[in-house]
């Protein structure tokens, strides 16, 4: 076990470096930079490092690539998981753009977050995108009615519901997820790892939604 999470902290540690130089890079030749980050247990070592990182962190704007429609103080809130643990230290400078609005749906708050995400300074310098057991990223879900819409619209974000997940979401379509110089995928365990072999075996982007971003260079970032 703790061979393991040696690993995962390690390689979170490499990710968080990669992250600070794309982003010292970016900021070398532009007035600001953008970083879109995930949710979940996986990025918590990635997120800790990157926090530590000597960016211009003043200068650097940060975005989920989905959010579950929760208040942001609630536990299963990615807006809280980021504050909590990359706006901490040197990296609280950073300014934060939530996925979230006062409105009861994300069906009612979409083109709000739409019009916020329009003004921050795309392409991003790094996507850093997850996957579940499922094969899903962000919150492209296989069981969600609007993964065809998630998948080839050209608006910023669209309102998920899928049976396979409790809570409504809202997940910045492939399209945006696409607009970034950088993608890095970062997993852990034996099972994803397997689960990344069946999508790179096939093409079918509704059945392994993780698909969408494996013909764009994408650095992987694996631990067991």
């Amino acid at each position: 076990m703790k061979i393991t999470e040696n690993a995962r902290e390690q390689i979170g540690a490499q990710l968080a470096a990669a992250a600070a130089q794309a982003l010292t890079e970016d900021l070398a030749s532009q007035p600001r930079a953008l970083l879109v980050v995930s949710g979940g247990s996986t990025p918590l070592p990635f997120l800790r490092r990157l926090a530590e990182q000597p960016v211009a962190w003043s200068r650097v704007d940060v975005t989920l690539a989905d959010e579950r429609w929760v208040h942001e103080d609630h536990v299963d809130s990615n807006a809280r998981l980021v504050r909590e643990t990359l706006l901490t230290g040197r990296a609280a400078a950073a300014t934060f753009h939530s996925l979230i609005t006062s409105d009861p749906t994300p069906e009612q708050g979409a083109a709000t977050v739409a019009a916020r995400l329009a003004t921050l300074p795309w392409p991003a310098s790094l996507v850093v995108l997850g996957m579940g057991n499922d094969g899903h990223t962000a919150s492209l879900f296989p069981d969600s009615g609007e993964l065809s819409l998630a998948l080839s619209t050209d608006d910023s974000v669209v309102a998920v519901r899928a049976p396979s997940v409790s809570q409504p979401r809202i997940t910045l379509s492939a399209a945006r997820l696409h607009d970034a110089r950088r993608h890095a995928l970062h997993l852990v365990g034996d099972a994803k790892k397997a689960v990344l072999a069946q999508a790179l075996s096939g093409d079918d982007v509704r059945e392994l939604p993780i698909r969408a971003f494996l013909t764009c260079p994408l650095t992987l970032y694996w631990a067991p």
